[in-house]
């Protein structure tokens, strides 16, 4: 069962590179809209921008290990659009994130993704290893 945690809130408008020739967006640019809104999300959640945040705990990413989404109602050209972005299970070295996408206040695409807290793996430091999230962090999440 979902938690409702951490969330963070965007608007933006829909661009016409976002869109296929009939001016409605591509459904593969819901999943772009999704990793950048995550990407806010932790920056708010952490206050710090991604790139501090991968250095000040010492992480090689969050990788994206599952994700889906339904799509209720199309988005088109020129509608501005709110991503409301929730974090919603934190484990110990994961999360999963819903995204809900309204437009006109409706709601039109639901996503979700699940991230792994990667750090350096111990024997090779190019590659990654889940590693356990800051239990600060797990607070924040969780929304405490």
């Amino acid at each position: 069962m979902d938690h409702e945690g951490f969330t963070h809130a965007r608007t933006l408008t829909v661009e016409w590179g976002q869109c296929d020739p009939a001016g409605i967006v591509f459904n593969p640019r819901f999943f772009d809209f999704f990793d950048w809104s995550t990407a806010l999300l932790c920056e708010a959640a952490t206050g710090l921008p991604k790139a501090g945040m991968l250095a000040r705990y010492d992480l090689l990413g969050i990788p994206l290990v599952e994700t889906g989404a339904r799509f209720l109602k199309p988005s088109r050209y020129g509608d501005r659009i709110e991503i409301v972005s929730t974090v919603v299970d934190t484990g110990r070295s994961s999360f999963a994130v819903r995204h809900r996408l309204l437009n006109a206040g409706a709601l039109a695409v639901e996503g979700r993704e699940r991230r792994v807290w990667a750090g350096r793996h111990p024997d090779d430091p190019t590659r990654m290893k889940a590693a356990p999230i800051p239990e600060d962090l797990v607070r924040r999440f969780r929304g405490e």
